[in-house]
């Protein structure tokens, strides 16, 4: 976070576009922790602080929407994912999670690839269909097909 001191006791001098560039956090392609405000907001004690309190609002609402539809019809977790997302925009703990998140997704995606993974899932799929393809053979031998149409009265 830029405190406007570069620790050696002198101000620090803003350089314009540069300041816009965001520091790396160890990882290539992440982007620095803090706040992605606009500086002439970030300027602004108050201005900022309001920001803060909009984006807040804003990725709660977001959140709260997704986790509505999480019982219901709709993409729950993308839609709270969305969330932190925008949370993830001005707050530190946000970006982290979401750094979190997606580290734990990659990880998941890499094993879900790996051959002998693929080769097992595919394998417990087949058998799977297997079972049900038999038990509906049975159930179809034994009861047959009925419309409910052609019932007749009893």
């Amino acid at each position: 976070m830029n405190t406007g001191s570069d620790g050696s006791g002198e101000a620090a001098t803003v350089s314009g576009p540069a300041e816009a560039e965001p520091e790396t956090a160890g990882a290539p392609g992440e982007r620095g922790l803090g706040s992605r405000a606009p500086g002439f907001i970030k300027a602004r004690r108050v201005l900022h602080v309001s920001w803060q309190v909009g984006v807040f609002v804003v990725g709660l609402a977001v959140v709260v929407a997704g986790i509505i539809m999480l019982p219901l019809p709709g993409p729950g977790w993308v839609v709270i994912f969305g969330g932190m997302a925008i949370w993830a925009t001005e707050f530190v703990w946000a970006q982290l999670v979401l750094r979190w998140t997606k580290r734990k997704v990659t990880e998941a995606a890499q094993r879900a690839l790996d051959p002998a993974v693929r080769r097992r899932n595919i394998t417990l799929t087949v058998i799977g269909l297997v079972i049900v393809a038999v038990l509906l053979a049975i159930y179809l031998w034994k009861f047959g097909v009925v419309m409910p149409w052609k019932i007749k009265d009893q």
